[in-house]
């Protein structure tokens, strides 16, 4: 029972990061009959005055803004995913440097906020594991990148990936950004066997669904992944979580 609470106290609040963030990102991918670039900054300025005033009208806000202030959540991390979702609105192509810049905002830092959570006040397991978490991050997004490459080529004529040519796509490219992903994935697992008890089994689930999507993706010549958006069967997703339980139990992770 102890350990189910645990679970439950740490559900909740991830689920209103990952509201506040999927928010955002609806905004600068979806409303395109719309100024996107007036509603995100309305957005912007709706969630500072959230964070200040310890409420919100906005559901959405509302839980957010009680996630960051009880768990103390870092306002420069919510700074920097702003800037990133923001470039969605007008950036199309990135190079080394804004690539990485990007990642930072859009991935990496939520899985900072996720572990403030997780860590709750303890800043010296946080310092430790900062960076696999980073790492974390950066990888879901680079999957994310490979997996949805022909909507953000063809439906937002955006490319992440630098020095990448779309229209001449090759298998040795396909394959330097996927031993870019193999590390981050290397790196993220040895913090994720060190999460607290409340928050390593949901993370280890996300971590061998994303790895398991990226195997497939990895088993695909380069064009393929222009042609189709891949995807994980919901069976397939139900073995994820049967074997991430079993493993658990008997504490192999």
């Amino acid at each position: 029972m102890l350990s189910d609470c645990c679970i439950r106290t740490a559900r909740q609040p991830i689920h209103n990061i990952y509201g506040f963030v999927r928010f955002a990102d609806e905004i600068v991918d979806t409303f395109h009959d719309f100024d996107k670039q007036q509603l995100f900054q309305e957005f912007k300025k709706e969630t500072y005055a959230a964070l200040e005033r310890g409420i919100s009208l906005n559901p959405i806000l509302h839980s957010f803004q009680l996630t960051v202030n009880q768990y103390h959540v870092d306002r420069h991390l919510i700074e920097a995913f702003f800037y990133s979702m923001e470039l969605d609105l007008s950036r199309k192509v990135y190079d080394a440097s804004g690539y990485q810049q990007y990642i930072y905002g859009s991935a990496e830092v939520v899985g900072l906020m996720c572990l403030q959570v997780f860590c709750d006040g303890d800043k010296n397991l946080y310092d430790k594991l900062k960076d696999p978490a980073r790492s974390l991050g950066a990888a879901f997004q680079k999957v994310n990148f490979l997996r949805d490459v022909k909507a953000d080529y063809e439906g937002m004529d955006r490319v992440y990936f630098p020095d990448c040519d779309f229209r001449n796509f090759t298998n040795e490219e396909k394959r330097q950004i996927e031993a870019d992903i193999e590390a981050d994935f290397k790196d993220a697992y040895q913090g994720i066997i060190q999460l607290p008890m409340k928050a390593r089994f949901g993370v280890y689930v996300a971590y061998k669904y994303y790895l398991s999507l990226f195997k497939k993706i990895k088993r695909l010549e380069a064009r393929r992944i222009l042609e189709e958006r891949i995807r994980i069967p919901n069976y397939g997703k139900a073995m994820i979580v049967a074997k991430a339980g079993l493993r658990s139990q008997f504490n192999i992770l």
